[in-house]
């Protein structure tokens, strides 16, 4: 091993929280690269092989500007930042490369892995919603705490964990770009899993923008509470009632409610547009 020494890159020491850096050899030195592994609670889970072409291409030109960021596991060393530029590096044949070796626990390499593809834009949105999740889950803090952390907003948090709520079919549209994370954030307002799917691929279909997606979900959720009322209405109404209420909506061709009250009571007939009302009274007319 090399004891060739590099100095902490500008794009990491940017990158990474204060705490952090506290915890980092600054100086980095040539490992194997023999000795590397990748990090499996790598928040990102697909790897752009082309990109990985074209930076192996850019590092045969100009080297490894940036090192890597690992931490030493017995006689290997995992890597916390940097995969890509390992990959690469191991697809042109080098055989060593500059990394910073860190003394970190398992859920700050998680911490930094995250920041480093978010600040990167290396994730897709399903990927982040995950490690935002795994976080959460492991560092046992609050969506409010994280977002600390991060220096994202809780807001934009709470959203992207929303896409976790999705059909796993519509997670996939999403990470194959079918459709959007705005789109994906509109149809997580869907609790039925399979009508998620249903209006996904009308998405798809349609070419709908985000805003149609949103306006579609909210008419869909509208009519679903319409039907919850309608169905509680009439199961407090007596059989006489619900005959009366479906003999009038047939005839009609709309909404009829009736209220009691003892023997006396109303009957309300809905319409929709003038043409609707017009209609109605042509019926009434006629009889």
């Amino acid at each position: 091993m090399s004891s060739k020494k590099f100095g902490l890159g500008k794009g990491l020491g940017a990158l990474l929280p204060n705490n952090i850096e506290d915890d980092t050899n600054k100086d980095s030195i040539t490992i194997d690269i023999n000795l590397i592994r990748p990090n499996s609670n790598q928040p990102r889970k697909s790897i752009d092989e082309s990109k990985i072409k074209d930076l192996a291409a850019s590092i045969k030109e100009y080297g490894i500007i940036q090192p890597i960021v690992l931490r030493k596991i017995d006689d290997t060393y995992e890597i916390i930042a940097g995969e890509r530029r390992w990959r690469a590096a191991r697809q042109i044949g080098l055989r060593d490369i500059p990394a910073i070796i860190m003394n970190v626990t398992d859920n700050k390499i998680l911490e930094i892995s995250l920041i480093e593809n978010i600040q990167r834009d290396d994730l897709n949105p399903i990927e982040e919603a995950n490690a935002y999740k795994k976080l959460i889950e492991d560092l046992e803090v609050t969506q409010e705490e994280l977002s600390e952390k991060l220096g994202k907003s809780r807001v934009s948090i709470t959203n992207s964990i929303r896409l976790l709520k999705l059909n796993e079919v519509v997670q996939q549209y999403i990470k194959d770009g079918l459709i959007s994370e705005g789109h994906g954030r509109a149809l997580a307002g869907i609790d039925d899993i399979s009508l998620q799917l249903t209006y996904a691929q009308r998405i798809i279909k349609e070419g709908l923008s985000v805003r149609q997606a949103e306006s579609l979900v909210k008419t869909l959720n509208e009519e679903s509470k319409e039907k919850i009322e309608r169905k509680k209405e009439k199961a407090t109404n007596s059989i006489y009632i619900n005959e009366i209420i479906d003999l009038l909506e047939n005839k009609f061709g709309t909404k009829i409610s009736i209220k009691e009250n003892n023997d006396k009571g109303k009957i309300m007939i809905e319409y929709y547009t003038k043409e609707d009302l017009n209609r109605i009274l042509d019926i009434i007319n006629a009889e």
